[in-house]
């Protein structure tokens, strides 16, 4: 989903204008931002919390040269979904109203081989 996509949603579902909608979605965006940059933590019961992770200085190697690069400490944002969110993406359900290929299981083998479902069974024939 883009953020176009996300101000269409809010409009719908919120009855708005698609430019209120827009600017409810970037008061959320910028309050989140603002937030974690002021070094606070935001916990959203049933979705999850975002927070702002500290990354020390390493050594890496350029992929290209393989000579050492030193790279710096930096703060990167982290979420992580919270109990309840976990548990409606596992539903059984979760992929109906989507495309369809959500679900965990298919209900017909396509046989189209390159599936990246992780199952070591092959399909049946």
């Amino acid at each position: 989903m883009t953020k176009a996509e996300l101000v269409e949603d809010v409009a719908r579902a919120a009855e708005l204008t698609k430019k209120d909608a827009e600017r409810l979605v970037e008061i959320v965006f910028e309050s989140i931002i603002e937030t974690l940059n002021s070094g606070e933590k935001i916990e959203l019961r049933g979705f999850g919390s975002f927070r702002v992770r500290e990354r020390g200085a390493r050594r890496g190697r350029n992929p290209k040269t393989g000579d050492p690069v030193d790279i710096p400490a930096k703060r990167v944002p982290y979420f992580k979904p919270g109990k309840e969110l976990k548990e409606l993406i596992n539903e059984p359900n979760a992929g109906a109203t989507s495309s369809g290929d959500g679900g965990s299981t298919p209900s017909t083998p396509t046989g189209a081989g390159g599936s990246d479902s992780g199952s070591q069974t092959p399909p049946l024939m």
